[in-house]
């Protein structure tokens, strides 16, 4: 696995939160420190851990949760001097059916919708999805992110929004594919996993076959990133036309982008 630079600060309150940096670009280039971040929401971010990412030099935060995500969970903490950009990434409805599922469910509502597999095929998906339908949102964070580093990138977890989006952005860059995926599934860590909540009077509450039928929408696996290349491939034939053409980067902005997260 590629090991990066620097060491994974302890937070209380967020979640899943790393550097980009040490990551190796084709062209014998690293990801620079302090210049990409990716971490879980900031709601529940305490004194200790505002004045931590209050010290990054931050100057975006990105929170591609939908609005259904962010009532459930809160908004951000507020950083002095750093710019908020709300890109959500997926539906409104959409996060609330899946969260009203997850939290109160019964076990034939769970077997039915995420049982047999179902529950690794939506994860696939979904990945599919974004990249084919929030091109123009993906699009525009990653432009943000050519001119607005150092920056933050999140969703709720950190995982599938934020890693997908990371994953883009890095690839577009220029960083080595292997140590992309590498860097993806490193927050399928104990640690640095969302930690689900069923409601107090769910029937099974959190029983282990419950635990197994959610156990795929919060694992990070490499056949969920795939899926979404295979999709890129499938529909644009290469990731150069679908930057070019469902993105709409320039070439002036796609080296704009690695410059500003690469070494020179």
């Amino acid at each position: 696995m590629t090991q990066q630079q620097s060491v994974e600060p302890v937070l209380t309150g967020v979640r899943n939160f790393r550097d980009l940096a040490g990551l190796p670009a084709r062209d014998g280039r690293r990801v620079r420190p302090g210049r990409l971040f990716r971490s879980g929401h900031l709601a529940r971010a305490t004194e200790q851990d505002r004045a931590f990412l209050a010290g990054l030099g931050l100057r975006t935060v990105f929170d591609l949760r939908n609005d259904a995500d962010r009532a459930l969970e809160g908004l951000d903490v507020d950083l002095p001097g750093v710019r908020s950009r709300h890109v959500p990434l997926t539906g409104d409805r959409d996060g609330a059916e899946f969260w009203t599922l997850v939290r109160r469910g019964d076990l034939p509502r769970l077997h039915a919708a995420f049982g047999e597999g179902r529950a690794a095929a939506l994860m696939a998906r979904t990945y599919r999805e974004v990249v084919r339908e929030r091109a123009a949102e993906l699009g525009a964070v990653l432009r943000g992110l050519a001119s607005g580093a150092p920056a933050l990138v999140h969703c709720s977890a950190g995982k599938d929004r934020a890693g997908l989006t990371v994953a883009l952005a890095l690839l577009v860059a220029g960083v080595e594919p292997g140590a992309v995926e590498d860097d993806y599934l490193l927050s399928g860590a104990p640690h640095r996993r969302y930690p689900v909540a069923r409601a107090t009077d769910a029937a099974e509450g959190m029983s282990p076959e419950v635990d197994a039928l959610l156990a795929p929408l919060f694992d990070a696996r490499g056949a969920y990133l795939r899926a979404a290349w295979e999709e890129i491939d499938a529909g644009w034939g290469s990731l150069d036309r679908y930057v070019t053409g469902a993105l709409g980067l320039s070439a002036a902005e796609r080296d704009a982008l690695a410059e500003a997260l690469l070494t020179g």
